[in-house]
């Protein structure tokens, strides 16, 4: 059931970035970019590698980057992401210290933040996109 989950998630968060780069503003191209590396080095680190430390270092860089888009856009849902990923950073920096294996409450955490972060991207792209509209009509 929770693998199923994950993977619905996958092919959300993959929809919502391919969205923020079709339709999204500077911002969210550059915020659905470094969502999507950082999906891809997590998913090629599960598959390959199973380091939490490379989770750790994956999320902090990841907030760093959200951090310095959000700064130089003034983009409110940027901050937003920025901060779940500060989340995620901190979710895994408690099973690392803790030397904890991850277990369900792990993935549903995890998985509960990525969908934010996903949501938060496409009402971003959703509302740069309408915003442009309007300007474009007016």
């Amino acid at each position: 059931m929770l693998f199923a989950i994950t993977n619905a998630m996958l092919v959300f968060t993959l929809g919502t970035c391919v969205f923020a780069l079709v339709k999204g503003g500077t911002a969210e191209r550059i915020g659905a970019a470094v969502i999507l590396v950082n999906l891809l080095a997590g998913v090629v680190n599960e598959s390959r590698l199973h380091d939490q430390l490379v989770n750790l270092a994956l999320d902090g860089l990841t907030a760093m980057a959200l951090l310095a888009v959000a700064v130089r856009y003034a983009s409110f849902w940027q901050g937003a992401v920025m901060l779940l990923y500060a989340l995620l950073f901190g979710l895994d920096a408690y099973y690392f210290v803790l030397e904890r294996p991850r277990d369900n409450l792990h993935l549903i955490v995890n998985n509960a933040i990525f969908f934010a972060v996903s949501a938060c991207l496409g009402a971003g792209t959703a509302l740069a996109w309408r915003r442009r509209r309007r300007l474009a009509t007016a």
